[in-house]
């Protein structure tokens, strides 16, 4: 009787350690688009081209079995556009740091479908090159939110393939031009998509 009671005394703590035991952390690197959705306001239109191919770099803890926190970096290059009153480029070089929810509700096969949301601060800087046609910009940081949705195709117990479209809803930057050049004085949505290799530990 004694032995039992022990066995159900420490029932709990078996429960926690074994889960403890379990994957619960993971990082993943991925190749990341860049897509600005095109602004129109105050008589300035913009507007961008693709994107170099950019990456993002992400770390999540899994808190329960269905919710995960992620810690995201990403980074890209793009080229934004301006008119109408006077035309200029800013050859950009886009930084993200955000943290994120992410829930995964269920799994089907491999198949680990999920969806995440949270927020972000966001720094689009100055490329002084020959891309940038106007002198005296300035970068500008913004704060903005990060969601999207994807599925990780399990490969192994240490690996998977994760395939996501990613969104951003931020402040669409004017550099500190004058505003008749760049400020639109909008949100954007930039479309993220990334695809990329997650390590389970």
């Amino acid at each position: 009787m004694k032995n039992w009671m022990l066995f159900l005394a420490c029932l709990p703590l078996l429960m926690a350690t074994g889960y403890a035991q379990e994957s619960r952390m993971d990082a993943s690197v991925s190749y990341a688009g860049f897509f600005p959705r095109d602004v129109d306001a105050n008589a300035v239109r913009q507007t961008s081209t693709i994107g170099d191919v950019g990456l993002l770099a992400s770390y999540r803890y899994l808190v329960t079995p269905h919710i995960a926190l992620e810690a995201n970096y990403g980074w890209d290059r793009d080229i934004f556009k301006y008119c109408c009153i006077n035309d200029l480029r800013v050859h950009t070089q886009f930084q993200e740091g955000s943290a994120e929810a992410v829930y995964s509700a269920f799994a089907w096969h491999n198949f680990y479908p999920f969806v995440e949301g949270g927020i972000g601060g966001y720094l689009f800087g100055i490329i002084n090159d020959n891309k940038t046609s106007y002198e005296g910009l300035k970068s500008n940081t913004e704060i903005g939110v990060p969601y999207g949705g994807g599925v990780a195709y399990e490969l192994s117990p240490s690996f998977d393939i994760r395939v996501e479209y990613r969104g951003i809803v931020v402040k669409a930057p004017d550099f500190s031009a004058p505003s008749a050049f760049t400020h639109t004085g909008r949100y954007t949505n930039i479309s993220n998509p990334v695809i990329g290799v997650a390590y389970h530990f």
